[in-house]
């Protein structure tokens, strides 16, 4: 890929390895650690504590509570065979406590700032973004890090290798005051990234290292991947220092007012008009204070509202702020304690010296915040993933001139089918959709494909067999899965005297099957999300696709082994994700289109959930006791391996597996639609689950068709709804 010159010959200038930037990375984080311990030890009192604490956690969240999203994406349909995509995902799974909802590291941070009673704008974690006390510099990082991997093609080495980074790193320096106060209030083991998360599997840092040494036709040390490393580690020592700024100046109980004054200031100028302070209404005090508070609380401290060394004795608190006073509730407990410290702090006789907030030299100096909020100074973070050019780019402007390290910059051209128009058939629409890049064209065509796909699953609705109760029973799913695995093995045995096809039929199914077998679990693609990966209905779609993919063992991988299979019947396929796939003259058209159908629903989580989830309960049922058993039969017969069939009939059992597991993911979700959706919503909503079941399989019939060309058509002439509800969310992410 591309790098801006100035990149390249800065890459050049070093002949440092990757092993040396990890070590420089390993001891730059002992040194910050310390020096953050150290702040700890200096807190006079338990209000000087936890106000470290308070801007310490703030500090690291924007990072701490996305940690490991970066790594969401670099798993698609088209390399789910690759060792770099087992590599990865085998770190993002344990990132995210694979297996256990709620289990991610990014969970496990807000859980620290739940016990520190700061989670106020943690969930959704985007709302952190809104919240004043964390400064723009704490964002300059994890901000293109979920930009670039939304773009894992151009970015794939540079994300390997600042994830690398971030893992040599491990616990964030910040947060090793926080552990050195409060040991007790996180698993910390889960906010390191570099650790493993249980004693018998491989540390972060391992997997991370595996990553690097898999990424192809690059060795560890190429730029790219060395690229990554160093400007994350550049932007992580950046923040660090600024945080530490911050942190530090927490000490200064003057320094902790001076910020509550400028986050308040705004609001307080409509109110304060009348009151006078040093000749001056205080509206014009606050006005002032919203870029530079050090004036109104030089004023404040010489005020009759403050006696100086007495908060219990000073009108501020004992008056204004109480029950009865006239700015009752203005301030929060977290507020009135940085009120009384401040006060508390000043001498009885306080001077104009005491309360400003000053350098060592008695220059103002403001706040950390003013500085890092300063338009001259402050880290512009500028993410462009426009989805209407050919290109993407992440830039972030350094606020330090002196020998600024600019952001990995891709400028890679989509190929010229990928730009901005829908594809002409089938088959390049299979490849197209194969990797994780996107365009309107191709989301609008995804889209209408999807709802094309589910008009026709519900025509002929009354012919319809075996589909799941016209009702959803609050007892679960579970009963009616037990039947149908019943049913299946009574078919199997009243057919088991069927004779078996012919080996040439045999070899034929098996090939015209290869574009939907190659992409198992593709339709649950967008549960590799961080956001749904480890929720409540999430976190068991995202196992069932780490597990088709082999839970990170090539030898597990579903793919490869159905790849082995055709191997033994002659037949050599190019590589998945390759245009000569979508084009092998031996597919039949129509083997593309139940594959283009599960690529584009994969895409559409939210929009489509309640059919995803049908779709899965049915593709998970479909030949456990009975279809893998028969197709078992036929490939035993002409000495073909069985171990595709064997281990699917095993990993989606009903008990245990896949099945069980699909059945549960649809009874938690109906659980929530009365809270979520509304009471009564319940009848629509399961009608949707069963129409995703029937689409594994929908009628093929003439008026089916017609019913799909319409719905398309609709949706296409932005019609897409009629008279009906529409589904889902409007504005969907990927």
């Amino acid at each position: 890929m591309a790098l801006p010159d100035e990149y390249s010959r800065a890459l050049t200038a070093s002949a440092q390895t990757l092993e040396d930037w990890e070590r420089r990375a390993g001891a730059w984080s002992a040194r910050a650690g310390d020096d953050y311990r150290a702040l700890a030890a200096r807190a006079a009192d338990q209000e000087s504590r936890d106000a470290l604490v308070r801007r310490a956690a703030l500090g690291a969240a924007p990072l701490a509570l996305v940690s490991g999203a970066w790594l969401q994406w670099l798993s698609s349909p088209g390399n789910g065979d690759s060792e770099l995509t087992m590599r990865t995902l085998s770190l993002y799974a344990q990132d995210l406590g694979a297996g256990h909802p709620g289990a991610d590291r990014g969970s496990a941070y807000r859980a620290l700032l739940h016990h520190l009673r700061l989670a106020e704008r943690a969930a959704p974690v985007t709302r952190l973004t809104q919240d004043p006390q964390v400064s723009d510099l704490a964002f300059a990082l994890p901000g293109p890090l979920l930009a670039m991997s939304r773009r894992p093609d151009e970015h794939r080495a540079e994300l390997v290798g600042a994830d690398l980074c971030l893992r040599a790193v491990g616990l964030l320096p910040p947060l090793a005051l926080v552990r050195e106060l409060l040991p007790a209030a996180a698993d910390w083991t889960a906010l390191d990234p570099g650790a493993a998360r249980r004693a018998d599997t491989p540390t972060g840092l391992a997997l991370a290292r595996a990553a690097a040494v898999a990424l192809p036709s690059e060795g560890p040390d190429a730029p790219g991947l060395i690229a990554g490393f160093r400007w994350a580690l550049d932007l992580l020592e950046r923040w660090s220092g600024g945080l530490y700024e911050e942190v530090s100046a927490a000490l200064d109980p003057a320094r902790d007012m001076a910020e509550l004054l400028r986050l308040r200031a705004r609001e307080a100028a409509l109110y304060h008009q009348e009151f006078q302070v040093e000749g001056r209404p205080l509206g014009d005090w606050f006005t002032e204070a919203r870029t530079a508070p050090h004036g109104l609380l030089r004023a404040l401290a010489a005020s009759r509202l403050v006696r100086p060394g007495s908060p219990e004795r000073s009108p501020l608190l004992r008056s204004l702020i109480s029950e009865n006073g006239p700015m009752f509730r203005i301030f929060s407990p977290a507020d009135e304690a940085v009120i009384r410290r401040w006060i508390r702090s000043l001498p009885a006789a306080a001077g104009v010296a005491e309360a400003t907030v000053a350098d060592r030299d008695g220059q103002d100096m403001g706040t950390a915040t003013d500085r890092a909020t300063d338009p001259a100074t402050a880290m512009d973070t500028a993410t462009a993933t426009d989805t209407d050019t050919d290109t993407v780019t992440v830039t972030v402007t350094d606020p330090d001139p002196v020998q600024p390290l600019p952001t990995p910059t891709s400028s890679v051209r989509a190929p010229a089918a990928q730009r901005d128009r829908p594809p002409g058939s089938l088959r390049e629409a299979y490849h197209l959709l194969l990797s994780r890049g996107d365009t309107p064209a191709l989301r609008r065509y995804a889209t209408g494909y999807v709802h094309g796909w589910l008009a026709r699953s519900r025509a002929d609705w009354d012919t319809a067999g075996h589909l799941p109760p016209q009702h959803w029973d609050p007892r679960g799913l579970r009963p009616w899965l037990q039947e149908q695995h019943d049913r299946h093995g009574r078919e199997f045995e009243q057919g088991a005297g069927a004779p078996v096809p012919s080996k040439e039929a045999l070899v034929d199914s098996t090939v015209q099957l290869a574009p939907l077998t190659l992409i198992d679990g593709s339709w649950l693609q967008g549960f590799t999300d961080y956001g749904h990966a480890s929720s409540d209905v999430g976190h068991l779609l995202f196992s069932t696709y780490w597990d088709e993919l082999g839970n990170g063992e090539l030898g597990l991988n579903h793919p490869l082994i159905y790849r082995e299979v055709l191997r033994e019947m002659g037949v050599e396929l190019p590589p998945t994700a390759s245009r000569e796939f979508a084009q092998w003259p031996g597919f039949r058209e129509e083997s593309f289109e139940l594959p283009v159908y599960w690529l584009c629903i994969g895409r559409l989580p939210r929009t489509f959930l309640p059919e995803v989830l049908g779709l899965n309960v049915a593709m998970e049922l479909s030949g456990v006791g009975g279809g893998y058993r028969r197709a078992r039969i036929g490939l035993e017969k002409y000495g073909f391996s069985t171990r595709f069939v064997d281990i699917h009939n095993t990993i989606d059992n009903v008990a245990t597996g896949h099945s069980a597991w699909a059945a549960d993911a649809v009874d938690a979700y109906m659980a929530t639609v009365p809270s979520v959706l509304g009471p009564g919503c319940e009848p629509e909503v399961w009608e949707r689950v069963r129409t995703g079941y029937r689409s594994l399989n929908p009628p093929g019939g003439r008026r089916a068709r017609r019913a799909a060309r319409h719905a398309t058509r609709a949706y296409e002439n932005k019609r897409p709804y009629g008279n009906r509800r529409p589904y889902g969310n409007k504005g969907e992410v990927h």
